[in-house]
C-alpha cells in the first residue's frame, strides 16, 4: 500500500496533551527550519515478540519516515521445545518486515534478573545507542520479564539524567497488561498488514491466538481515539521532549 507524508503525519499524532506535558521533540530545531530530523528510538521488550505486538504499527510508521527503530529483547526467548536459534531467527525476520534492527539484552527468558550489575549492564547497552525516545513495558504486566524490562529502562532512563524520553505500552491488556489508561494514540490503520506480518512471523508462537487478542486491543484503542485500529501509550512524567505528536518538521521523509 503506498502511503503519502500528509497520511503517516496524520496517523503519527496525538489524541491528547496533559498540561504540562514535554515539548515537541527539539522544537528549537522548528525555529531554525532544519526539516526532516530523524531520530532513532529503541522499543524493549522482555521477549521476541513483545515490541511487535505493542507497538509493531507505530514502528512501521517510524521506519517508513526514515527513522531509526531498534528492537530491543531482555532475552533470546528460547523456552522447551524451541531452541533460541528458532526464536532469534523469527525475531530477525520480524524485524526485517518492520525494518528494524534486533539486539538482545542477554538475559534467560523466564529467569529475569534486576541486580546492580544488571542495571549497570543495560545502562551501558542503552547509552552506547544514544536513543531519542525509548518505548518500553507497563511496570505491572502480570509477566515478571516484562516488570524487569520496565525497572532496568526506568532505571538507565534516570541514570541519564532523563536524556531520553520514555514511554510504556501494552501488550494483551486484560490479560497481561493491567490498569493502562493511554494518553498518546498512533493510528495504525493502513500498516496493520505490516504488523500483522511481524508478529505472524513468530510462528513459533501460537500467532493465531496471540495477535487476534492483541487486534482487539488495537481496535479498541481504535474507537477511544476515532481511528480504525490504534496503539497507545503512557509518557513518562519529568519527559525531555515529546514524539507524540510527531512534529511535521522532524518526522517526514522528504
Amino acid at each position: 500500500m503506498k502511503h503519502t507524508r500528509r497520511s503517516f503525519t496524520a496517523r503519527l499524532t496525538s489524541a491528547a496533551l496533559a498540561a504540562g506535558s514535554a515539548t515537541p521533540l527539539l522544537a528549537s530545531d522548528t525555529q531554525q527550519n532544519s526539516p526532516g530530523r530523524k531520530i532513532k528510538v529503541i522499543v524493549c521488550g522482555g521477549h521476541p515478540g513483545d515490541p511487535e505486538y505493542g507497538c509493531g504499527g507505530t514502528v512501521a510508521l517510524l521506519t517508513a519516515l526514515g527513522h531509526q527503530v531498534i528492537l530491543l529483547y531482555l532475552n533470546d526467548g528460547a523456552w522447551p521445545p524451541t531452541p533460541a536459534a528458532t526464536r532469534m531467527a523469527e525475531a530477525a525476520k520480524a524485524c526485517e518486515i518492520l525494518k528494524a534492527r534486533p539486539a538482545y539484552a542477554g538475559q534467560t527468558n523466564g529467569h529475569a534478573i534486576v541486580d546492580p550489575a544488571h542495571y549497570e549492564q543495560y545502562q551501558k547497552l542503552l547509552f552506547a545507542e544514544s536513543p531519542d525516545a525509548v518505548l518500553t513495558q507497563w511496570p505491572i504486566d502480570n509477566h515478571a520479564d516484562h516488570r524487569a524490562i520496565f525497572m532496568l529502562t526506568y532505571n538507565a532512563w534516570q541514570k541519564s539524567a532523563k536524556k531520553f524520553a520514555l514511554y510504556y505500552y501494552e501488550v494483551s491488556s486484560g490479560e497481561d497488561t493491567l490498569q493502562f489508561s493511554p494518553t498518546r494514540y498512533v493510528d495504525i490503520s493502513e500498516v496493520e498488514p505490516t504488523k500483522r506480518a511481524a508478529c505472524y512471523a513468530h510462528a513459533s508462537q501460537t500467532p493465531d491466538r496471540y495477535y487476534a487478542l492483541q487486534d482487539e486491543v488495537a481496535r479498541f484503542r481504535g474507537v477511544e481515539s476515532g481511528y480504525t485500529r490504534a496503539e497507545a501509550f503512557i509518557p513518562q512524567l519529568q519527559n525531555p521532549h515529546d514524539i507524540f505528536p510527531i512534529a511535521q518538521n522532524y518526522f517526514i521523509k522528504q
